[in-house]
Parts: C-alpha cells; sequence; structure tokens
C-alpha cells in the first residue's frame, strides 16, 4: 500500500513535469513550422495540456482498467471546471473578450451533449469509441481551417506573448517534445499501477479512484497554466485551456480509450458524472458570456459557486465510494 501511494505521488510529480516540457517543445516546434499563433494555442498547447489524461487514460485501458480511463477524462472536464476555474477566479476576476471563446463554448456544450450517446445502452462499444474520435478529427480539421482563416483577437495576442516567453532553438525544442513524450509515458504507468493497487486495497471502484485522484493529478498542468496566465493578465488564455482540454478529453481521451478496450459503465456514470459535467459547463456558459453586451465576467462570487460544487461532488463521490 505505501509502495502504491508513493508510486502515485511520484507518478502524478513526474507527469506533471515531462508534460510542461512536451507542451513546450511541441509548441515552439509548430512555431518553427510556422503555424498562426492561434492555432499553435489552440491545437497544441490547449490539447497538450491533456496529455496526461489521454497517455495515462490510453495505459489503464490497454491493462484493463477502462472504468480508470473515462473516470479520468470525465474527472478531469469536472475538475477543470469547478476546481481550477473556480479556484483561478477566487484569485483574481477573469476578464473574457475573445470572440473565439464565445464561438468555442457552445461547441463544447454540443460535445459534451454528444456524449452522452455511447453512454446511454450501459457499455462504450469500439463502434462508438471510433464514433467519437471521428467527431474530434472533424473538429480538429476545422479548428485548423478557422485557425488559419481567425482574424487578430485577444486570445491571438495572449498565444503570442506565450509563445515569445517559451523560445528555443528547434533542435532543443524536438528533444523536449521527444523527452517529455518519453516521461509521460513511464509516469503514466507508474501512476496507473499505483492508483490500481490503492483502490483494490481501499475496496474503491476504478472510475471513482479516477474521478477523484488520478483526475485531479493529471489536471494539475492546467491548474499551473491558468494560475500563471491569470499572473499574466491573460484571462482568455486560462479559460482558452480548460475549453480545449475538455474538448479533447471528452471526444480523444474517452474514444481513444474505448477504441483500445470496449468500456462498460456502471449505471451512474450518465445519472452523476455526465449530468455533473453537462450542468458545470452550462453554468461556465452562463457565469462567462452573457448577452446584450454585458461584460464577460467571472467573478469570485462565480468562483467559489464552482469550488463548492467541487467539493460538494468530491465529497459525494468519495463517501459513497468507501460505504461500497
Amino acid at each position: 500500500m505505501l509502495l502504491a501511494i508513493a508510486a502515485v505521488i511520484g507518478g502524478l510529480a513526474l507527469l506533471v513535469w515531462s508534460a510542461d516540457k512536451f507542451v513546450d517543445g511541441a509548441a515552439a516546434t509548430a512555431g518553427h513550422l510556422g503555424m498562426p499563433a492561434l492555432l499553435i494555442g489552440m491545437v497544441v498547447i490547449g490539447f497538450g495540456t491533456s496529455a496526461p489524461e489521454l497517455v495515462v487514460s490510453a495505459i489503464a485501458s490497454m491493462q484493463g482498467n477502462p472504468a480508470l480511463a473515462l473516470g479520468n477524462a470525465y474527472g478531469s472536464n469536472i475538475t477543470n471546471i469547478a476546481l481550477i476555474i473556480g479556484l483561478t477566479a477566487l484569485l483574481a476576476p477573469i476578464t473574457l473578450n475573445s470572440q473565439v471563446l464565445k464561438r468555442e463554448m457552445p461547441l463544447l456544450i454540443m460535445v459534451t451533449l454528444i456524449a452522452a450517446y455511447p453512454l446511454w445502452d450501459g457499455i462504450i462499444t469500439t463502434f462508438e469509441a471510433w464514433f467519437l474520435l471521428g467527431v474530434f478529427a472533424i473538429y480538429i480539421g476545422w479548428s485548423i481551417v478557422e485557425g488559419m482563416n481567425q482574424p487578430s483577437d485577444q486570445l491571438s495576442g495572449e498565444f503570442e506573448q506565450e509563445l515569445k516567453a517559451k523560445l528555443m532553438p528547434m533542435k532543443q525544442a524536438i528533444i523536449w517534445l521527444v523527452i517529455g513524450l518519453i516521461l509521460l509515458i513511464i509516469s503514466s504507468r507508474l501512476l496507473v499501477w499505483g492508483a490500481v493497487d490503492i483502490a483494490t486495497a481501499l475496496g474503491v471502484s476504478d472510475l471513482v479512484i479516477g474521478l477523484t485522484v488520478v483526475a485531479i493529478g493529471t489536471s494539475l498542468p492546467e491548474l499551473a497554466s491558468a494560475i500563471a496566465a491569470i499572473r499574466k493578465n491573460e484571462h482568455d488564455l486560462a479559460i482558452g485551456n480548460v475549453i480545449g482540454s475538455n474538448m479533447f478529453n471528452t471526444l480523444a481521451v474517452v474514444g481513444l480509450a474505448g477504441a483500445i478496450h470496449p468500456i462498460p459503465l456502471e449505471p451512474l456514470v450518465l445519472q452523476r458524472d455526465w449530468v455533473t459535467m453537462l450542468g458545470l459547463t452550462l453554468l461556465l456558459m452562463a457565469f462567462g458570456f452573457r448577452p446584450n453586451n454585458r461584460p464577460n465576467r467571472i467573478n469570485r462570487v462565480h468562483g467559489a459557486i464552482l469550488l463548492c460544487c467541487f467539493i460538494g461532488y468530491t465529497g459525494y463521490l468519495l463517501s459513497t465510494g468507501f460505504s461500497a
């Protein structure tokens, strides 16, 4: 048990560090290849911060723990909105100006609704997993076209500042990209082994461990990015990373895990976890994007509400998980 706990802590620490190096290397490489800053931010950085979820879920599915993979994906989405945006807004109110985010937010709601389709019959089949991956491919293609043609925007300017702050030679960028990816795989294997061992010892399901411990751990890169963005007054970047990460988790992470191994579902996944994910997504939309040219601002009260939602949801999971 102690060895498993050490594996989880060590795996998470290495996972966060390697994910940061992987994203820096990927973003710098894309910059050297001439990609626009907005496209790098939305596709490379936005989705790159979800690399921990992707690798952890893929390895969990390959090792016969697909429930852990699903819990990681949905738990990370809930953590991104309720904990990360909630905590960030408590530290400093988040002002939103980007038109890009106003377009992306309804898409995230649509994708979250689409995610209910594979859950309906109690199992994510291989076909349904490939359906999610197909929707993800369409979204990526659309994002690339829009990113190439999108005029200058507040979000684009913030991405440009981030890229300038992380300039590195092409050779160094590729080295960090490769090293980051290798360490991501190693740390993910360590984390999955420790998490499954702890779940077995405590009598808690893989799903609950994925929704809590693993989800919070793999969301740490998004938390670090959000706090750093707010400190630099790059508010749109903080929300943009969360929207991109949640899109990636819902489609690519769940899709890849299900394509590797069909995912049998506990009934509560649809009734509890998906409903919570959808509710928080709608709440974020209501808090952050207002009609009639009213200021788009997630204030400290909104942040406190989101954080209370996270504490309540996590507390309920742990109390029912351990009692079971």
